[in-house]
């Protein structure tokens, strides 16, 4: 037992041994200053970049807003969102399932918000000759600082809405950064195949049209619980029926936008070229709260998710970790391991020639005791038994009297009575019973518990207990 407690405490004064080297040898990495190259848009952050308080904001204003933290393909779930935004660039990169995943999702009618730079061209699929494309006019640089406002904004004119639309309502100016890309309606001369952008499966795996009852989703029907086809090509005598609408234009010379919208099978897709306008640092200029809002809203009540499994905080991903990254935690646990795998190598494998195992005595003291009192109660040798107890007694008695072993029983009384202040004749009667009784005069069971208690007392008033296994019998018995 000694031994395993000598072993734990062994290992718990190494690990805060562990503890205090890594505490000692731990450099605090000081988070870098969040710049427009390099950004980070997510909910969570409170930083220039950040779009926390846009969040914050619509919340206490009592629109319905939650941060998404599900893949992509839960969107038609039972949770699904009215309106999904994406502010870019993400951490992660939007990959093409699931684009395709958010673009099917659109087109049963949810809304869809981009709002980026550099936005995924899958993102942005064509409807019929109608196509969105971004030219990024002005690249940051290392000292673009979203709290600088004047150099954010360098050269950058105010915005006034193209037209009265849901999304400029309230909003008189709107201040852009300097980095805002620019948005290009491009009117193709022949219609891209859906599956080119990401849209449905491929040729070969399409199923025939259905007929037109099939296709009003009657009870029974295999069509009723299917997302709705992608929208059709538009025709060559309306072009303009799904030209996306331009709400502001970007004050640049030339065609470019800022905000435009269009729609996408029963859904709509919104692109705000410039984070800048919905970020914490740009959303108190001008009227970009205003534009911020009627932007992720649309004017609706609907449920409105902000994408934050793309900016690292899905709900698959260990977020211990990733509180604990940069911390000499991760390090000490490693560590803890690397002494634990040790120790149980160590225990587990021999390093001597392999010896016996020790066999206990399983005899026990008492069991002696028990059975000698179990044959001189059959034997009724009471005298043998008083005799037992009765030479230690007197042995203690001579050393404590400071006489001999041998000296006589009257003189032992006296010299005990003298020095212990008891009755001397008392004592001289116990002792000569005790010796008649050891010399083998008759002797009863009941005058044997009665010499031996008076004994027992006799030590126990003058401390003369010899054994440990006596000093506690004595200290558990009660006091009077």
């Amino acid at each position: 037992m000694k031994s395993r407690l000598l072993i734990f405490l062994s290992v718990v004064l190494l690990v805060v041994v562990l503890a205090a080297l890594n505490a000692a040898s731990y450099v605090r990495v000081e988070r870098e200053a969040e710049t427009e190259l390099v950004p980070d848009r997510s909910t969570l952050n409170s930083g220039g970049t950040g779009t926390r308080a846009l969040f914050e904001y619509l919340g206490e204003s009592g629109a319905n807003v939650v941060r998404w933290r599900q893949p992509m393909s839960a969107l038609s779930g039972p949770e699904k969102p009215e309106s999904l935004v994406i502010v870019g660039p993400t951490r992660h990169l939007i990959e093409r399932q699931e684009a395709v995943a958010i673009i099917g999702w659109v087109s049963a009618g949810g809304r869809l918000v981009v709002i980026d730079r550099e936005p995924s061209p899958l993102l942005l699929p064509q409807v019929g000759r109608w196509r969105v494309s971004t030219q990024l006019v002005e690249f940051p640089d290392t000292d673009s600082d979203p709290y600088n406002a004047e150099n954010v904004t360098r050269g950058a004119p105010l915005l006034s809405p193209a037209q009265p639309t849901a999304l400029t309502r309230n909003v008189s100016e709107v201040t852009r950064s300097r980095f805002a890309s620019r948005l290009q309606i491009v009117y193709a001369d022949a219609p891209t195949p859906a599956r080119a952008v990401g849209i449905g499966p491929p040729r070969a795996a399409r199923t025939p049209t259905p007929t037109p009852e099939e296709e009003e989703g009657g009870v029974g029907s295999p069509w009723s619980n299917r997302p709705p086809p992608a929208p059709r090509a538009t025709p060559d005598t309306s072009p303009d029926t799904h030209a996306p609408v331009v709400h502001l234009l970007d004050g640049r010379e030339g065609e470019g936008a800022l905000l435009v919208d269009y729609a996408y099978g029963r859904g709509r897709i919104v692109v705000l070229s410039d984070p800048y306008v919905v970020s914490n640092a740009g959303l108190n200029r001008a009227d970009n709260l205003f534009l911020a809002a009627n932007v992720v809203t649309g004017g609706l009540r609907g449920r409105v998710a902000f994408d934050e499994f793309h900016q690292g905080f899905g709900e698959t991903q260990n977020q211990v970790f990733a509180y604990l990254r940069g911390t000499p935690i991760l390090w000490l646990f490693g560590q803890g391991a690397l002494v634990a795998l040790a120790l149980v190598w160590t225990r587990g494998r021999r390093f001597a020639r392999p010896v016996p195992e020790p066999r206990p005595d399983r005899r026990s003291k008492l069991e002696f005791v028990s059975s000698m009192a179990e044959l001189q109660l059959r034997a009724r040798a009471y005298d043998l038994a008083v005799e037992n107890v009765y030479q230690r007694t007197r042995r203690a008695l001579a050393r404590y009297a400071g006489l001999p072993a041998n000296a006589p029983p009257a003189q032992l009384a006296e010299r005990v009575a003298a020095r212990s202040g008891r009755d001397r004749a008392a004592l001289a009667a116990l002792l000569g019973e005790c010796e008649a009784a050891a010399a083998g005069a008759p002797t009863t069971a009941r005058r044997a518990l009665r010499l031996v208690r008076e004994l027992r007392e006799l030590e126990r008033d003058l401390r003369l207990l010899m054994r440990a296994r006596e000093v506690r019998q004595a200290a558990a018995r009660p006091k009077d």
